[in-house]
């Protein structure tokens, strides 16, 4: 057997020793078994810039989506039907402009050798969490493979796993920043404003500093161009645990906000939040880019210190998870140049940060991250460890020697833990896929203007007012008997105290509503909301009545404002005489409701109000408008303190 010093034989007898008929499939588990004790063996990635490598893990794949001779009789016949058919490739719409490496190499990655599936691709992740990680695998996948029919072809894994090698000795060579003490587990993963790279920027009040920017898995360090050299790097510390935060800001010339390509970070440390700007000539991607980016190791640091019982080994295996996305990204990056990939789907915290129930997955990844051995020559701390990454560990970890391999469990704690964290990722999965659906159908209003936009609100309240239409028939007594049903019903809920039982079957017939509209389909029948535009008015009619309409607008939002200031000149007895009055009422109103059963007050109200809507009492209230005359003039001999407009705001308010 290649990589185990041991016969076939021996292996099945050691394998059926161990294996019992409820584990599951005999010929997935026997891969299983023999897969985990090979990459058991020694330092998982030793080799990995040999293409044996590539060649030897992804044939594991493979031997684990077709464990059986059944299996691999069933691809042959869908390969033949295939071919027969002659059925073309189908390239999903986010990648139709797929980078240099994918058209070069398409007709290798379909036409030749046998491709693999998801499912595959997130087993082995589990087991060697080098192309993809078991929390984020399958996004990983969906993004490498979307210009492949979701097909993994060897060609490409070869690639990848070539490029996160390159990756990762482009890293080792970034020189730290100057003036600046790393950590021993203190690692670079990203830097810009190089010689070979576009600019960084550091904007402080109207000055601007071009210089190199270097992240971290600990800290941002910004170090200014100087004359000759760089200047010692300013440090923003990343891992501490204080309220910080990071948004998009907009920068130009002399402090003045104009290009949108900034991001600026604060924290309760610092008196001045640091601006970063990344100029780029159209859009903001780069921006984007290393928000993106920093944003995870923000993250990580929160759930680290979230999860005081996790062991120090257990967080630098986070830790290493976390480098580990950072350089699969950069590695995918490279292979996808004219469609970059959304950098989210490599990294687990900014993830799931925004997926729905996200945190739950977080939650589990916690739980997951006890039960793995940081020492394992799989664990996610060996394999930066075997990529020669040049910080050594602080923590003290026991390796096991290459020439020893201990007994492999056919079902551990941790792959229970895998198997429970990955069902819910998918679950997630299909969460997220329904509500980018949801959003996207909202993004055709997002793009309506102010009219478009007044029509569409108009038309979806129209239903609500024939109810307020109807409402004000019933008042008025236009409706008699729908008048006194509606009077009889609120008394006799009022002074029985049913108000909860009324709300409940409320609920129960718009369930009932809901139900019946199912039924008859008519979310079917009535898919659209049409609005209609078209109207009687000439071009200078539409103009008056636009004008009309905006000094309506202007008019209501005048009266709502008087009547806010004159509330303010009441409460803080600006108008003494208006206040005392106000005062007396408030203090009468509330010996009421204290004394006198609030069912009572609510009966009487409904009297009062359909009373004083009738025909016979409103003729009578109409001859004696005394009441509402005094209200009237009242209201109107509050004064209102006076607005002043000023330019800046002085330095007491």
């Amino acid at each position: 057997m290649r990589k185990l010093d041991t016969s076939v034989d021996a292996l099945l007898e050691e394998f059926k020793e161990a294996w019992k008929p409820e584990m599951g499939e005999y010929s997935r588990k026997l891969v299983e078994f023999c897969s985990s004790k090979a990459l058991r063996q020694g330092p998982a990635c030793e080799s990995i810039s040999d293409s044996s490598f590539s060649r030897f893990t992804f044939d594991m794949m493979l031997a684990w989506q077709m464990p059986s001779s059944a299996d691999e009789e069933s691809y042959m016949e869908t390969l033949g039907k295939a071919k027969e058919e002659k059925k073309p490739l189908k390239v999903t719409a986010p990648h139709e402009d797929v980078s240099l490496f994918y058209s070069d190499i398409m007709p290798l990655l379909v036409d030749h050798g046998q491709g693999v599936e998801e499912d595959a691709f997130v087993w082995f992740s589990s087991m060697l969490p080098l192309p993809g990680d078991v929390v984020n695998g399958r996004f990983i996948f969906e993004t490498l493979t979307a210009p492949t029919a979701n097909t993994l072809h060897y060609p490409a894994y070869d690639r990848f796993l070539t490029e996160i090698e390159k990756c990762t000795k482009h890293l080792q060579k970034q020189d730290t920043p100057k003036g600046a003490t790393f950590a021993d587990d203190e690692y670079i993963l990203h830097v810009e404003g190089t010689a070979s790279t576009q600019r960084v920027v550091r904007h402080i009040g109207g000055t601007s500093w071009p210089g190199r920017l270097t992240l971290t898995n600990y800290a941002l360090y910004f170090e200014a161009l100087g004359s000759i050299s760089y200047e010692d790097a300013i440090k923003v510390d990343l891992s501490r645990n204080i309220d910080q935060s990071l948004k998009p800001a907009a920068t130009g010339p002399w402090g003045a906000a104009l290009f949108d390509k900034a991001m600026l970070y604060e924290s309760s440390e610092l008196a001045e939040g640091v601006l970063l700007e990344f100029p780029e000539l159209t859009s903001s991607t780069r921006r984007d880019h290393w928000m993106i980016l920093t944003k995870e190791i923000m993250l990580l640091h929160e759930f680290l210190s979230k999860r005081e019982s996790l062991s120090a080994n257990q967080m630098w295996e986070m830790h290493a998870r976390t480098i580990l996305g950072f350089i699969r990204l950069h590695a995918a990056r490279e292979m996808l140049r004219m469609a970059p990939p959304i950098p989210q789907r490599f990294l687990i915290f900014t993830l799931f940060d925004e997926l729905p129930k996200g945190d739950f997955i977080i939650e589990e990844l916690a739980e997951t991250l006890k039960l793995i051995e940081t020492g394992e020559p799989c664990s996610a701390s060996s394999i930066l460890r075997s990529l020669n990454m040049p910080h050594e560990i602080v923590h003290e970890m026991e390796f096991k020697k290459p020439d020893v391999v201990e007994g492999v469990s056919l079902k551990s704690p941790q792959e229970d833990g895998f198997a429970t964290l990955d069902g819910a990722v998918s679950e997630v999965k299909e969460q997220a896929k329904e509500m980018e659906s949801a959003k996207a159908t909202t993004e055709v209003l997002k793009e309506e203007g102010v009219v478009d936009s007044a029509l569409v609100l108009l038309e979806l309240l129209k239903p609500l007012k024939s109810c307020w239409i109807w409402f004000q028939e019933v008042v008025s007594w236009e409706r008699p008997g729908a008048t006194v049903n509606l009077i009889a019903a609120i008394l006799f809920i009022a002074y029985k105290e049913w108000i909860g039982k009324a709300l409940a079957i409320i609920l129960f017939w718009a369930a009932y509503v809901m139900l019946r509209a199912r039924q008859q389909r008519i979310g079917d029948k009535y898919n659209k909301v049409v609005v209609c535009t078209a109207s009687d008015n000439t071009a200078m009619e539409s103009i008056v009545s636009a004008q009309q309409q905006l000094r309506t607008a202007q008019d209501l939002v005048q009266q709502v404002n008087i009547a806010i200031l004159k509330v303010y000149s009441i409460s803080v007895s600006r108008a003494p005489k208006q206040s005392n009055t106000v005062m007396m009422m408030m203090v009468r109103v509330a010996v009421i409701v204290a004394l006198i059963p609030f069912k009572y007050l609510i009966m009487a109200s409904t009297l009062y109000l359909f009373a004083t809507n009738s025909k016979v009492v409103s003729k009578n209230l109409m001859k004696n408008d005394t009441g509402n005359r005094r209200l009237k003039e009242w209201w109107d001999s509050i004064p209102v303190i006076p607005v002043e407009f000023v330019d800046e705001l002085p330095e007491n308010s």
